[in-house]
């Protein structure tokens, strides 16, 4: 990864920001894209700090096509050329059965999880395409594997990342650019306070009498699927808890 250009959206907490610490660790440059600037900022100070790397701050919304188009063709040219392309950036809003869904729930995971994703795709891949090399990371989830109660939406919108992964595979047969989807289960990040809107005992309750994955752990799987030899491409990757067997299936410590 030494001096690798490594493109993260949603990098301000959670996975994107596990991702800039190993990925700075491991000699990478980054560009860490997200939209609250002082997270970015202070993320940015302490790695710098600690791994004296060279990193690229872009405030980015990821649901304006515009603002990707214009923000990622502004790159200087010695950020531009992308080899690494880690789509993070998601939410879920709401556990709501369908019929008494909240709208603006909708749009807003629509928006971010598989608009923003393509736009961003749209963006950085043509480049990978004509340098001959690349890598897409989607992040997806368990749930884009089978559906449960109250996910319905957010569930559609992780089915259609896996979708997007497997087709943009397809689509890139003959090149060198390799894509990857790595799909968590229970990660203990701010997803659950997001989701519930900053109800922070909900939130908890998710994660209550079991132990979930960390950041650490996708972002390990991450770099692992992207320093693997140019001619493996570690496709799909769904992993777990030892404490969860399924979406709705998990283990609890009374």
């Amino acid at each position: 990864m030494q001096n690798r250009i490594v493109l993260i959206t949603g990098a301000s907490s959670g996975i994107g920001a596990s991702c800039a610490t190993l990925f700075a660790n491991a000699g990478a440059k980054l560009i860490l894209a997200a939209r609250r600037k002082e997270r970015l900022e202070q993320l940015s100070n302490e790695l710098r700090q600690k791994h004296a790397c060279e990193i690229y701050l872009v405030q980015l919304d990821v649901t304006s096509h515009s603002s990707v188009a214009a923000t990622l063709a502004s790159l200087p040219s010695s950020w531009s050329d992308i080899d690494v392309l880690i789509n993070n950036a998601g939410l879920s809003r709401g556990l709501d059965k369908i019929y008494e869904g909240d709208l603006q729930n909708w749009e807003e995971m629509i928006d971010t999880n598989i608009k923003g994703l393509l736009y961003v795709t749209r963006s950085v891949v043509p480049g990978m395409v004509s340098r001959g090399k690349g890598h897409v990371v989607n992040i997806g989830s368990v749930a884009g594997h089978q559906t449960y109660p109250g996910g319905n939406v957010y569930c559609a919108t992780k089915a259609a990342v896996k979708a997007i992964s497997e087709g943009l595979k397809q689509d890139l047969l003959g090149t060198p650019v390799r894509v990857s989807s790595v799909d968590p289960g229970l990660v203990e990040t701010e997803f659950s306070l997001v989701r519930f809107h900053g109800d922070a005992e909900k939130a908890n309750n998710t994660y209550q009498g079991l132990t979930p994955l960390t950041p650490d752990d996708i972002a390990d799987i991450i770099l692992f699927c992207v320093t693997r030899p140019a001619h493996v491409n570690i496709n799909d990757v769904l992993v777990m808890p030892t404490d969860q067997a399924g979406p709705t299936l998990v283990h609890r410590q009374v």
